[in-house]
């Protein structure tokens, strides 16, 4: 199933299918009527202190990427993951709604590659974590 990213101060459109804002604040002057979103799943987004780091060193992306990931093994985190798997499962088309003004390097681009098959250290180690790691795995490779 096709994962779109969009800026969130783009006009939503019907072909968006379902829209989800992936970001820890809500877009400046984006009214909720014109941000047309279906879900906001906070906790998938960086921290707070992450998104900062990140906005005052925009040229270490592979960190950024590589901190954000294990952001995602926290509890709060990898629960609302798994709500997003669920939403792209169920939905025809899945657009990630972003604020970022780089669009080649923020938390939705990393998550776009997760919904799109990209292997993620598993959260937990042993047969729990290498379960969940495998779920997603045979999921994603349904999709393809």
């Amino acid at each position: 199933m096709p994962v779109a990213l969009k800026r969130a101060y783009e006009k939503s459109s019907a072909s968006d299918g379902t829209r989800v804002l992936v970001d820890r604040l809500w877009p400046r002057g984006v009214t909720k009527d014109a941000a047309a979103l279906d879900a906001w799943l906070k906790d998938v987004a960086p921290s707070d202190e992450l998104r900062r780091w990140f906005h005052a060193r925009p040229t270490l992306w592979p960190a950024f990427r590589k901190k954000y990931l294990g952001e995602l093994a926290a509890p709060a985190a990898a629960k609302a993951l798994e709500r997003l798997y669920e939403l792209e499962g169920s939905s025809r088309q899945l657009t990630l709604v972003f604020s970022a003004r780089n669009r080649e390097q923020n938390n939705a681009v990393v998550l776009k590659q997760l919904l799109e098959g990209m292997r993620k250290p598993p959260s937990t180690s042993g047969p729990k974590g290498a379960a969940a790691t495998s779920t997603r795995a045979a999921r994603a490779q349904r999709r393809r």
